[in-house]
């Protein structure tokens, strides 16, 4: 399988093709997107999970155990519930959300599509997501899905980036502009 941008260089990268692989062989990759989803989700959304995933001080047996039990409670599916277990036994909880990152890209690149990374101030509604999604394949002319996140420091606007390309039209760049313009 052909895997760009160096995926597999990286740590993160090198467990996400294996969870990939995994997927795919028995056709679950959609299933496990979701779950990830999930998960991506409770990183951001709680303190609680996300300190259990970058704590050094919880042991590996009881990190196991919260990530496992944390894993059904947000009922993902049974592959990723184990691949938390692998990387909770190996003490690579905290490269979670580059792994989900290097999934969803390994995913889209199956599917035929490009990866856009997209960040907002405020959380996008699913009009949104769509329009900006037909904006992006007009641009790049194939499909594109989207990794949303949410970042209130740019204050409004947003930030885009697919493959190499990056489209800053964020009012914290626009201000930054302006202020270093007026400076002469």
């Amino acid at each position: 399988m052909e895997t760009s941008g160096g995926i597999q260089a990286s740590l993160a990268g090198r467990y996400a093709t294996a969870l990939f692989e995994l997927a795919r062989e028995s056709n679950k990759i959609e299933a496990v997107e979701k779950s990830l989803a999930t998960l991506k989700a409770a990183l951001s959304d709680s303190d609680d999970f996300r300190q259990l995933t970058a704590s050094p001080l919880v042991s590996r047996a009881d990190a196991t155990k919260g990530v496992v039990s944390a894993a059904k409670a947000m009922k993902v599916d049974p592959l990723t519930e184990n691949f938390l277990g692998v990387l909770a036994g190996n003490r690579r909880l905290g490269e979670l959300g580059s792994m989900i990152r290097a999934f969803t890209t390994l995913a889209a690149n199956f599917r035929g599509e490009m990866t856009a990374e997209v960040t907002s101030a405020h959380p996008l509604n699913a009009a949104q997501v769509t329009e900006l999604k037909k904006q992006l394949k007009t641009r790049v002319g194939r499909d594109v899905s989207v990794d949303l996140n949410v970042d209130p420091a740019i204050l409004g606007g947003l930030v885009v980036r697919i493959g190499s390309q990056m489209i800053d039209s964020s009012i914290k760049t626009r201000l930054n502009s302006l202020a270093h313009a007026m400076k002469g």
